[in-house]
Order: structure tokens, then C-alpha cells, then sequence
């Protein structure tokens, strides 16, 4: 399959796989100035809209530049009622209202979270990935001068993201950034997978999707809806303290480094459990670029792969399990028709377990990539992350690590072969707090100059 890759924006079928990171925020004040606005990022003289066409390392540019609406924002731009009433549910009542499905309670509710965030004034997201400080401060220079013409929009909030030092890892301590679908017409990731390759109709609106027989509803006008793609924008603190504290508890019931890999699937340095259940650092060494080739039972893409399908390498209710579980067995045996795309870097500075108390924020600044917000999203977060019964053996648990868990009732059961008891660890607390969200669409390029030439 060959996809117009003039007409995408690139965050739907990429990683731009650069170290700086930048969304900033918008509240549309005048419509007409703000449709001239983003079609002034596609064929303007200032910062344009990336596409998802080919680069190479010679002809990488220094940034890119990505745009995104809620629905306010459409409501905003004026867009006929027809076009409105074309989206999806779960987009239109967006990341606020539907912010209890996805387990955002507590401290994670959208009264705690950070403004603008929990308002309706987020309407338009320009996210804006580079290689260099510079290259991101000439892109958001420009992207404001623009946006500023004829009182077109207000800058209400900028998130910045940036990838931590060379040698430090994600700030849970885990090497990050391994698994990513790889989609149908659109470019190999660097590590490859067993998995069957996403359908482009799993990303990108107007092509068969990952379910047979059905394509998601393109919005009306077709000019506007085909060849978009929408994305769940998450400000997700880590508590990184709690997690190092809720290590040193158990340190006498099993080893600490065994269970920061089985609470995860990986070890710290990425090797996967399903590849080397101990050390986590095999001899000889797998391959950097085969550390995603596994499964947790053979198949006919890994017929060498241990049969693990009862969680004795790689805890069924481990985190990456849980969210990417291949052909392990699961309700509707849909392992592979749930995934999303990951575009995020973390945010704020390295923790330091020297000094755990620093108070100092630090966290995850992600967008989640897919064609359907319910069906991938949604679903991964409700379901997957929170519900826990969608596998064997799970009852009921929560994700140990994002889902909203409670200190006195969380548990995490690790299995051993027979005649070994179960390990059943206790006292997980919240470690992932949700700080923001919203739901955005990724318009196509030429939807982005239907809407300045309305």
C-alpha cells in the first residue's frame, strides 16, 4: 500500500525521534483570522505543517511542526453543523467529560488538574518536535507572530518536554521507547516486531481498519476528515519517590531489580523478560535491534518463542503485558487491535534517589496516536489498565504502574512454576497521576486549506 504521504501529518505515521518537545496551546478568538492561520501553516512563508513524507538523515529537518483541534476548537472555527455532528462521540465530549472511563479520578480528576487543561479554552495544539533549542524557539516565534494575526488566537498554556541526558533512563529508571506499531504503508520502526503489521485504517482515517469489514466514519466534508487522525494529549506525572519507597518495602520478599522488571515486562536496560527471565544480561547479548522481536508463545512468526502463556517469565499483569499483549490470550482475542502510537518525551529534571524529596515535578508528556479514541485509547486505559478481567488470573487488578490503584487494596501476583507459591506483592500506590488531557484531531493537509478557504 502506498499512502498520500503529502496529505498526512506526520505525527500519525512517526516518531519524529527528536529531543525536544513543545505544544503550545490556543483559544480561538476569531474565526476567519483562524482559518486563514492554519492554512497559513501549510502553504505560508513562516513554520509549515509537517508531512509524513520521507526524510533521511541528510535531509532530517531541524523541526517539525504538527496542529491538532478539540472540539471546541471546531465549534470555535465556525465549522458547518453538518461537519460537527460527523465526530465521533467520545471526541466531541473530550478529554474532561470522559475523563472518569479512563480511570482520571482522585487525584487524577480534571478538578486537580492543570489549567488550561481542565477548561475548554485548549482548542488548537501546534506540537512542535526538534533537534535543537534554537530550532524550537525560531519555530514557536513564528508559530505566535502567525497566530497572532488579525486576533486570530490566544496563547493560553505551553508544555515542554525534553529527553533526559545521555545515560539517564526514563524516570521510573527503565530504557524507553521500544515497542511502536509498525503501519501498513507507513515506515519501519527501528525495532522490530513478531506483530502483524497495523492497518493504515488503524491510524488514519478512509482505510479499512484493524477490524474485518469495518472503516471508521470519515467527517463530512470528505475533504476534511480523510486522511486525519486523532490523539489523546496526556500530562501524566510520575511519582517517582513513592516508586523507589514501594521498592525498598519489598526488598526482602523478592529482589529489587527482578520486580521493577516484573511489574514492567522489561528489565531496566530493556531486555524482555520473554527473551532472558534472569540475568538481564544474557550471554551472548541480544542484539539491540531484536529486543522487540518476541512473543509469549510460539507462533508462526516466533516458533522458538518459550510458551509463557501462564506468566511465569513475564507476569500476565506486568504493565507492557497488559497494554501490548501480542497473542497472549485475552477477551475477543484482539491482542493486536488495540495498539496505539506513542509520541511523547519525558518531562522535568532526572531523579536523583539520593535526594528523592527534591519537589520537583517530573513526568510523561505523551500524545496517543489512533484512528478511534474509544476503540484504542479508551479502551487500553478502561479496560486493560483498570478493569483487569480481560485475561486469566488477573482479578481484577489494576496496571501496577499507571493504573489507579489503591495502597490498601493494589495488588500484583507473580507466578512461579509448581511446587513454588505465588509471590503476591501489595502496597502499590498511584505512581502515574494525570495533570491534563485532551482529546485533539489531526486534520489532513488539504482539510487544513479547506478550512482557510472557507
Amino acid at each position: 500500500m502506498t499512502l498520500p504521504y503529502a496529505e498526512i501529518q506526520g505525527i500519525l505515521l512517526r516518531s519524529a525521534k527528536m529531543p525536544l518537545h513543545r505544544h503550545l496551546l490556543f483559544r480561538i478568538d476569531a474565526a476567519a483570522a483562524a482559518r486563514r492561520f492554519l492554512g497559513g501553516l501549510v502553504d505560508g512563508d513562516g513554520p509549515r505543517v509537517g508531512s509524513a513524507e520521507p526524510w533521511t538523515a541528510d535531509t532530517k529537518p531541524p523541526y517539525v511542526l504538527y496542529v491538532s483541534l478539540t472540539y471546541p476548537g471546531l465549534r470555535a472555527l465556525e465549522l458547518p453543523a453538518s461537519t460537527l455532528a460527523s465526530f465521533p462521540e467520545e471526541y466531541v465530549e473530550g478529554g474532561v467529560r470522559r475523563a472518569e472511563k479512563v480511570g482520571d479520578v482522585g487525584a487524577s480528576a480534571p478538578n486537580h488538574w492543570k489549567a488550561p487543561l481542565n477548561t475548554e479554552d485548549v482548542q488548537l495544539v501546534v506540537t512542535i518536535p526538534a533537534m535543537s533549542q534554537t530550532a524550537l524557539d525560531e519555530a514557536t516565534d513564528g508559530v505566535r507572530a502567525a497566530a497572532a494575526r488579525g486576533g486570530a488566537c490566544t496563547e493560553v498554556g505551553q508544555l515542554d518536554a525534553a529527553a533526559l541526558p545521555p545515560g539517564n533512563l526514563a524516570h521510573f529508571g527503565y530504557a524507553d521507547g521500544y515497542s511502536q506499531p509498525t503501519i501498513e504503508g507507513g515506515f519501519g520502526e527501528v525495532l522490530v516486531s513478531p506483530a502483524p503489521d497495523a492497518p493504515a485504517g488503524a491510524f488514519i482515517l478512509g482505510y479499512p481498519s484493524q477490524y474485518a469489514g469495518l472503516t471508521y466514519q470519515v467527517p463530512e466534508p470528505d475533504v476534511f476528515g480523510r486522511h486525519g487522525g486523532f490523539g489523546a494529549l496526556r500530562v501524566l506525572e510520575q511519582d517517582c519517590a513513592g516508586f523507589e519507597a514501594f521498592l525498598e518495602a519489598n526488598r526482602d520478599v523478592i529482589d529489587t531489580e527482578l520486580l521493577v522488571a516484573k511489574i514492567c515486562r522489561r528489565w531496566r536496560n530493556g531486555v524482555p523478560l520473554a527473551m532472558s527471565p534472569d540475568p538481564p544480561t544474557p550471554d551472548p547479548p541480544i542484539p539491540t535491534d531484536k529486543l522487540n522481536w518476541f512473543d509469549y508463545k510460539p507462533t508462526e512468526a516466533t516458533p522458538d518463542a518459550v510458551d509463557d502463556r501462564k506468566g511465569y517469565r513475564c507476569p500476565i499483569g506486568s504493565h507492557v503485558r497488559r497494554m501490548n499483549p501480542r497473542s497472549s490470550t485475552v477477551a475477543g482475542a484482539n491482542g493486536h487491535k488495540r495498539r496505539i502510537a506513542r509520541r511523547g518525551l519525558p518531562y522535568g529534571a532526572p531523579f536523583d534517589p539520593d535526594h528523592p524529596d527534591d519537589g520537583i515535578e517530573r513526568g510523561l508528556l505523551g500524545m496517543f496516536i489512533c484512528v478511534s479514541l474509544k476503540d484504542q485509547f479508551e479502551f487500553l486505559m478502561e479496560d486493560w489498565a483498570n478493569a483487569g478481567d480481560f485475561a486469566p488470573g488477573l482479578r481484577h487488578r489494576k496496571d501496577p504502574i499507571i493504573g489507579a490503584n489503591d495502597a490498601s487494596s493494589s495488588s500484583f501476583k507473580i507466578r512461579r512454576p509448581r511446587p513454588e507459591p505465588p509471590i503476591e506483592i501489595t502496597g502499590f500506590s498511584r505512581f502515574v497521576t494525570t495533570r491534563g488531557g485532551a482529546y485533539c484531531f489531526f486534520p489532513s493537509l488539504p482539510a487544513l486549506r479547506y478550512s482557510a478557504g472557507m
